[in-house]
């Protein structure tokens, strides 16, 4: 009985921590974890750690709040009181590479995720998911293919990127200004210009991470430059 509630205090503190030191208990519970784990909020991570061998992590995940992972379920319980006979159950979960999941994201027993996956908010994941999709719903389904969404994002990210410009002069009765834009750079910000904006070089090395190179060496922006695309949105 001690050593369970050391085990729940260990856990506890880890999260409290932070990222690094929750992925280090994990690692060293026995999951199978991958390079550059992301963990957002780890107070709100429940990863069910008594099968840790069933559990494979693979590259470049990243983790948003309330997550929760299960290598295992409770129906034995219900059984044990109405057949008065206990019958367990447990099954691996493996995340492929790059991976992505929105907030309040279940994983169940049983399943494997592909790689290059993004999986929406609020889903819940009871069978395989594919590669290469986007999926979410209850239960997560396949919605897109990824290379179409692709497609589909790079061009609705300019007219939700002149919304949100249009929509910060109209609430705040002024002009934007740069660092309203911690993602919206890539519309007016070429590679080879990022230090002309020293306001936004470490947001742009963050949000680019291990991309940060290729968008020096080849990214060549819509609009010339921060002025232009105000002007595109229709802001003087």
């Amino acid at each position: 009985m001690l050593s369970k509630i050391y085990e729940v205090a260990y856990r506890e503190i880890a999260k409290h921590l932070g990222a690094k030191a929750y992925i280090k208990w994990l690692k060293n519970k026995g999951i199978e974890i991958g390079d550059n784990l992301v963990v957002y909020n780890t107070t709100t991570i429940n990863i069910d750690v008594t099968r840790p061998s069933l559990i494979r992590i693979g590259n470049n995940v990243a983790i948003n709040r309330n997550f929760t992972l299960v290598t295992h379920d409770f129906v034995s319980g219900i059984f044990r009181n109405l057949y008065k006979d206990f019958i367990p159950s447990s099954g691996h979960v493996i995340i492929g590479d790059n991976v992505g999941f929105g907030i309040n994201c279940t994983v169940l027993k049983g399943v494997t995720i592909g790689d290059n996956v993004f999986i929406a908010a609020g889903s819940i994941v009871t069978k395989d998911v594919p590669s290469n999709c986007i999926a979410g719903g209850v239960p997560c389904k396949p919605i897109i293919g990824l290379d179409e969404y692709y497609e589909k994002r790079k061009n609705k990210c300019i007219s939700e990127a002149m919304a949100y410009a249009k929509s910060i002069q109209e609430r705040f009765d002024r002009r934007p200004v740069l660092t309203d834009f911690r993602e919206e750079f890539v519309l007016f910000i070429d590679g080879d210009k990022i230090e002309v904006y020293p306001e936004l070089a470490e947001i742009i090395k963050f949000q680019l991470g291990p991309a940060y190179e290729h968008y020096k060496n080849s990214h060549k922006a819509k609009y010339k430059d921060f002025e232009d695309f105000l002007k595109a949105a229709g802001i003087e």
